[in-house]
């Protein structure tokens, strides 16, 4: 084309022969410098074009490692299939209070019930379990011995319409329920935290100690109750446990 656009531009002209071969000339080298550009720039991408230059293929070969550990994984799916009864529905029994709020993917469940207008909220954590014989732990800063049962750690608390309310830590053994601790809490007040909290709940007295296992226990929090969240707790860790293998398989799948 540009050969063509200098012949008729020549043609036209009644220049003499010799201006007339310059300017081809000239034109010449014009038109192989500009050849030469085009061949060498890279064309002009839109936003969405795929690029010639890059390949647009995505590497998707995974690391032989990965492959070990999904068949890891799917092996510890099958066991938790068949060994644990992550299927298993507890029934409520007869009597219990508490409505029980249970959410797929957190640790914890929380039961609540309305005691003479009263809210009392139990959060229930995952069971500490302990397996075989082993000797009871001594707390040196206390000099008591902690029982080698399973456990399960509960927070309880008490609220008032005012707004006040008790909070109780407590540890859920099959036979007893301990209380750490205690705290009056205000809703309103957030330097509550940093507030004076009392003593140690095992430095009261031994009748103020039974007096609150005993408002404890008229509220509903006693041993049929944790038992039976204990067995709730057992089943529900099953079932975590094995939404989360899958998460992990999903992931590594990827």
């Amino acid at each position: 084309m540009v050969f063509s656009s200098i012949l008729r531009k020549s043609a036209s002209s009644l220049a003499p022969l010799a201006s007339r071969l310059t300017r081809v000339n000239r034109n010449y080298h014009s038109a192989i410098f500009t050849a030469s550009k085009t061949l060498y720039q890279k064309p002009n991408l839109g936003p969405f074009a795929p690029n010639p230059y890059f390949s647009t293929a995505t590497e998707t070969t995974k690391p032989r490692s990965d492959d070990s550990l999904l068949r890891i994984i799917d092996s510890e799916i099958k066991c938790a299939v068949e060994t644990d009864d992550h299927d298993r529905v507890e029934e409520t029994p007869g009597g219990f209070p508490f409505k029980i709020e249970d959410n797929p993917g957190l640790q914890t469940i929380t039961l609540t019930r309305e005691y003479e207008g009263e809210l009392v909220k139990v959060e229930v954590q995952m069971p500490d379990l302990v397996s075989g014989e082993q000797p009871e732990a001594v707390d040196d800063d206390n000099d008591m011995e902690t029982p080698n049962q399973s456990s399960i750690p509960l927070v309880v608390t008490v609220s008032k319409s005012s707004g006040t309310s008790l909070e109780f830590n407590c540890v859920a053994y099959p036979d007893e329920i301990s209380i750490d601790s205690l705290a009056v809490r205000k809703t309103e007040n957030l330097e509550d935290e940093a507030g004076y909290e009392g003593p140690d709940f095992h430095d009261l007295d031994e009748n103020l100690k039974k007096a609150f296992h005993k408002y404890l226990e008229i509220r509903g929090i006693k041993p049929s109750t944790t038992n039976f969240l204990f067995e709730y707790m057992l089943n529900k860790d099953s079932c975590e446990y094995l939404i989360w293998l899958k998460k992990l398989k999903d992931f590594v799948e990827a």
